[in-house]
């Protein structure tokens, strides 16, 4: 059980304001500032992978965490160096690949570039990381989030907390935002202003409302930069996003192609934004699509993203119809243009139930009657994710909503947590 018994005291300089200023306030005179801390922490006492120590500013959070916890110091960030060469050399390139997307910082193009070249979010991320990766077992982060906008905070703290329990580690996190505790959802908190130490049971991260949209195709531009494969868009595509508390997080795109079955749809571009990576959003609005187009026709998707593949592998929505390899059935077609011949990638068709009556509501069908043995299933398809309700938007955010939205239909839906995963139609995200 740590005990600590710590005492800070620094000198005071007897000048004219400090004179002036006790006066003012009538602050007894003294030669010494001296603050005192007796604190007990009972984290031995359970098995424990997630502590918080919260409180507001001054309260002696940074100073009982480096006393209780051998913290490291920040870590040096070469400036010259892509980010990835930054992580311990013992570590293979798909290691730190991994890393990097569990903790929610899933983008390639940005792997690549230096760490003062990332944004305030990415930053985050990066060095949390970086701080697993070079952790013997406990890890401790002080000024946890408090540099990122709260949305970020809430959605990279439940990516966090599910690589550090996948992972078996401990972390330890210190914070002056008690919102990030339901997201984080630690083990143990200890709130130093209180004097009050509290463990908890795991109870998940909250549910996230999730608003699905028509969107032109000019919202492309917000999410093109992080797509890892191509900045491009075919001039055919019929785009969707999804919003988060009216802010744009990910970006889905769908086009069709011919074939001797009477053609099929295929999804296009599939993107999250980075600051809302982590948490599953990806994987559920490229299925939420899917079950709208496969009301219609047959629906297919190729990647090469490791989360995604091995994702689709273990959902009942999806069936492998090409495992992961360099060739394709489409490799003399557009598929070739893409490059997607040159990376390790699979191909899956969506087998999910198709959503007849949100298709024709986004005017993706009409009068459109589902195929005879189109459908085949792997297990038993698992009907939708609870359905909030089908409504006209509230155009609350004119720049992420109204310039973006083809259409006053949009779908919410909610992402409810499973294992420390975001679910969708009974699948982890």
């Amino acid at each position: 059980m740590p005990s600590i018994d710590c005492l800070r005291s620094v000198p005071i300089e007897r000048t004219p304001r400090v004179k002036q200023l006790e006066g003012l306030f009538d602050v007894p005179p003294a030669q010494r500032s001296e603050r005192r801390w007796k604190v007990s922490l009972p984290i031995e006492e359970r098995a424990w992978n997630i502590g918080l120590i919260v409180g507001p500013s001054g309260c002696g959070k940074s100073t009982l965490a480096r006393k209780c916890f051998d913290c490291p110091p920040e870590p040096k960030w070469p400036i010259d160096r892509a980010i990835v060469d930054a992580f311990p050399p013992t570590l293979g390139i798909k290691q730190i690949v991994a890393l990097l997307s569990s903790v929610g910082f899933s983008s390639p193009p940005a792997w690549l570039r230096p760490y003062h070249a990332l944004s305030t979010g990415e930053q985050f991320r990066a060095r949390i990381a970086r701080t697993l990766a070079e952790s013997k077992g406990l890890s401790v982060v002080d000024e946890f989030t408090s540099v990122v906008d709260r949305t970020v905070a809430r959605i990279g703290s439940a990516a966090i907390a599910r690589t550090v329990r996948a992972a078996g580690q401990r972390f330890v996190a210190v914070t002056c935002h008690y919102d990030v505790i339901d997201w984080l959802d630690p083990d143990w908190i200890y709130d130093p202003a209180a004097e009050q130490f509290t463990w908890r049971s795991l109870r998940g991260r909250p549910d996230i409302a999730l608003e699905i949209c028509r969107v032109y195709r000019a919202a492309w531009r917000l999410f093109k930069q992080h797509h890892y494969l191509s900045a491009d868009l075919n001039p055919s595509a019929q785009c969707f996003a999804a919003f988060v508390e009216g802010q744009p997080a990910a970006f889905a795109a769908v086009i069709s192609g011919p074939d001797s079955h009477g053609g099929h749809f295929r999804e296009h571009r599939v993107v999250c934004l980075p600051d809302f990576q982590g948490v599953g959003l990806g994987n559920v609005l490229s299925e939420f699509v899917a079950s709208l187009y496969a009301a219609c026709k047959r629906y297919f998707s190729r990647t090469s993203h490791p989360g995604m593949i091995r994702h689709r592998m273990k959902s009942a929505n999806w069936i492998c119809v090409s495992r992961p390899g360099f060739k394709s059935r489409h490799s003399r077609g557009a598929l070739a243009k893409t490059g997607s011949t040159r990376r390790l990638a699979a191909s899956f068709r969506y087998v999910g139930l198709p959503r007849m009556d949100e298709a024709r509501r986004f005017g993706i069908v009409r009068n459109c009657r589902v195929g005879q043995g189109r459908f085949p299933t792997k297990g038993t398809p698992i009907d939708s994710a609870e359905m909030v309700g089908l409504r006209p938007m509230a155009l609350a955010h004119p720049t992420s909503h109204s310039r973006l939205v083809r259409t006053a239909k949009s779908s919410t839906i909610r992402l409810t947590p499973d294992a420390g995963r975001a679910s969708y139609v009974g699948r982890g995200g």
